[in-house]
């Protein structure tokens, strides 16, 4: 029986490519930059992706990444632009600012709060994940949230999940399931730490990773038939 979710944040219950788009090109614009195209988004996202798997490969620190993925875009754009700092703060602000569910993710979370206990585990920045959980109302339902920069370590490595673990109530790994779209963080830390795992994974990518999977969806409403299922 499942008493316990973990829930990824962007990209599973909150539209990530979206938010990271709008924050962008908001950004672009406070800053007086040229404008910022979808295909200069594109790039970037892949870039972003590069350094946030870095990290969770342990070759990196979280501030390498938040300055380094911009260094890069910005080279590869030939965007003449130095204040690097300024530039990722404002662009956190609006990343929290940004607020668009995938598959009415509010709703999924508050009707099944009344059958387990919730909580979100994500790698985003606190001053971006705080401000998009009080935004979305995910605050209120969660009954925990567990950011990696309070904790000091990253999906997947087990020094999160040992974290989470001993902040949670006494829950069996079995009764425990984790849901999120990422096989390098939420999958392959679902697994290093025994427990159930989700994917989340409406484009239907392919498993390339070889990870344990034990449920698969394409619509976050579908969780609500694991959990009655058990």
């Amino acid at each position: 029986m499942i008493k316990a979710i973990l829930w990824d944040v962007d990209g599973t219950l909150l539209d990530f490519r979206l938010a990271e788009k709008l924050a962008i090109k908001a950004c672009f614009e406070r800053f007086d930059i040229h404008p910022c195209t979808d295909e200069m988004i594109a790039r970037y996202a892949q870039i972003n992706a590069k350094y946030w798997l870095m990290l969770e490969m342990g070759e990196i620190t979280k501030p390498q990444v938040l300055r380094g993925r911009f260094q890069e875009f910005f080279a590869l754009e030939q965007i003449s632009f130095d204040d690097i700092e300024e530039f990722n703060a404002l662009f956190q602000i609006k990343l929290g600012d940004t607020i668009v569910f995938n598959d009415d993710g509010y709703n999924i979370v508050k009707e099944l709060k009344e059958s387990v206990k919730q909580y979100a585990v994500t790698n985003g920045t606190f001053a971006a994940q705080e401000r998009k959980l009080k935004k979305s109302g995910l605050i209120e339902l969660f009954d925990d949230v567990f950011i990696s920069d309070k904790i000091g370590w990253e999906k997947p490595s087990m020094g999160f999940f040992n974290y989470v673990f001993e902040n949670m109530p006494d829950y069996s790994k079995s009764e425990m399931l984790i849901v999120g779209d990422s096989l390098t963080s939420d999958i392959q830390g679902g697994n290093n730490a025994g427990i159930r795992c989700c994917w989340y994974n409406p484009r239907r990518a392919a498993n390339d990773k070889k990870l344990r999977i034990d449920y698969e969806i394409s619509n976050l409403w579908e969780i609500k038939k694991i959990i009655a299922a058990g």
